[in-house]
């Protein structure tokens, strides 16, 4: 997943589903008959606007600059009770973890999580019925027939929330981007300075056995991000879909690992209190700078969930963390 502007987690796209077409109000004539009855065809349906997951896209960017979507309308019936011809679906494909809402109410209308999934955003008109459907004892000729029902025009939010089982959760520059590109072969931008990760970056971590993971580094949280401050409001919304959060820490941190740990919780239960009940793990990073005695000191401080001390640079913890990642996946 690239950096910058081609990652792409909302947009407004207005959607018009097609009108049904209207059904037939045909008399049945040939050389033969003069007086036939009725066989008017019913209408086509109205193309419908349909989501469709697709587990090869990471990002809403093909549908940024697409703001009108245009289902095809359906076509009138015919004689001899032919049923007209469907409107065509305009099928958009999404990036699994796509929230589809009502841009007008807000209301959240459904998700998509599976690859191949389709679900309806924009229902097309019902075709109308031909004539020979009002067909009665006492009305053995009906010379009308339903009109199609008119298509739908509406906004729509759709909204992606990236679907990983591993969480990075740290301030600016805790080291989630290098130990992203240690354990994955995503290559994150990695510098000095605060916020040099903009967008959601995604990693699949290979285990043992031909097993794997995903794992996504969260652009850094800072203390307020929960009321709007700095990038992580924008970005907490992707936290919500990892399976395990793995907060990091660096062992050099100007506050106590323990203090900052809760900044960092309170952040996220300050944004959405459900993240409370996922698995949290610790990991202490830049831990090549620690000898052992200094460690056994650090522990007795630590927060109580299970931790780990790792240096993603030197390798040092990197196996044990991607057991206890494993582990946490899976109970």
């Amino acid at each position: 997943m690239s950096q910058g502007s081609n990652f792409v987690d909302y947009v407004k796209i207005c959607c018009r589903s097609g009108k049904g077409g209207a059904g037939s109000a045909h008399l049945h004539r040939d050389k033969l008959t003069s007086t036939g009855g009725p066989d008017g065809g019913d209408g086509g349906r109205g193309g419908h606007i349909i989501l469709k997951g697709n587990a090869q896209f990471w990002t809403l960017l093909h549908l940024k600059y697409r703001k009108h979507i245009i289902a095809e309308d359906g076509m009138s019936g015919g004689s001899s009770q032919k049923t007209g011809k469907t409107g065509a679906d305009e099928i958009l494909e999404v990036p699994l973890g796509t929230i589809a809402r009502d841009a007008e109410t807000g209301e959240v209308l459904f998700e998509i999580t599976e690859d191949g999934e389709t679900k309806i955003l924009t229902a097309g008109g019902r075709g109308g019925l031909g004539n020979w459907h009002f067909k009665t004892p006492t009305l053995q000729t009906p010379r009308f027939a339903q009109p199609g029902e008119p298509g739908k025009e509406e906004w729509m939010v759709l909204e992606l929330k990236v679907l990983a089982d591993v969480g990075l959760v740290g301030f600016p520059n805790a080291g989630k981007s290098t130990l992203l590109s240690v354990l994955s072969a995503a290559k994150p931008e990695i510098a000095d300075y605060p916020f040099t990760t903009l967008v959601p970056n995604l990693g699949i971590v290979s285990y043992r056995g031909g097993k794997s993971f995903v794992m996504a580094d969260i652009p850094g949280i800072i203390e307020g991000a929960s009321k709007g401050k700095g990038l992580g409001f924008r970005f907490l919304r992707h936290i919500e879909r990892n399976s395990v959060l793995l907060f990091m820490v660096p062992a050099d941190t100007s506050r106590s690992i323990k203090e900052e740990y809760e900044i960092l919780k309170n952040e996220l239960q300050q944004y959405n209190s459900e993240l409370m009940q996922k698995p949290h793990l610790l990991a202490v990073t830049k831990a090549d700078m620690l000898d052992e005695e200094l460690k056994e000191e650090m522990k007795k401080e630590l927060p109580q969930v299970p931790a780990i001390f790792i240096s993603s640079v030197a390798q040092q913890g990197i196996t044990e963390l991607k057991d206890m990642l494993w582990k946490a996946i899976n109970d």
